[in-house]
């Protein structure tokens, strides 16, 4: 299986006929100050994976911080199974993860780090700028 569509988004929905839509596409974040709390992303995934690859596989998805500290994890399971259409040609999964209230503790580079089966896939970057150090009065 494989991740052929992986980035960060303010919104992404997938209708009842499977289309995904997003809105936003974005790799940076601004703040005024730290630690800042994000309101809401979208992580959008779109997994494929082979008509011989359908069942079950084990999703970990892990955020991590400029010094490679742990922000959040993620672990699920996805079960694979061909639909209509797909028997010769393979699974088509889209996935949104929406993301409220994620807390950033300093600048720096951070990155989704997207695993299936214990075996590594994506890295998704995302640079968070603001100040250094906090103003004093």
């Amino acid at each position: 299986m494989e991740v052929d569509l992986a980035l960060l988004a303010d919104a992404a929905t997938i209708d009842g006929s499977g289309k995904l839509n997003i809105l936003g596409i974005f790799d940076r974040l601004g703040t005024g100050a730290f630690p800042t709390r994000h309101p809401r992303m979208a992580l959008v995934l779109r997994f494929s994976a082979g008509v011989h690859e359908v069942g079950k596989h084990e999703i970990e998805i892990v955020l991590k911080a400029p010094d490679g500290g742990e922000v959040v994890r993620i672990d699920g399971e996805m079960n694979l199974a061909a639909g209509p259409g797909q028997v010769s040609s393979g699974v088509l999964v889209p996935h949104v993860l929406n993301l409220d209230g994620l807390v950033f503790p300093a600048p720096g580079l951070y990155a989704f780090d997207v695993s299936v089966d214990g075996k590594h896939h994506v890295l998704i970057p995302l640079t968070v700028d603001g100040p250094t150090k906090t103003a004093q009065a």
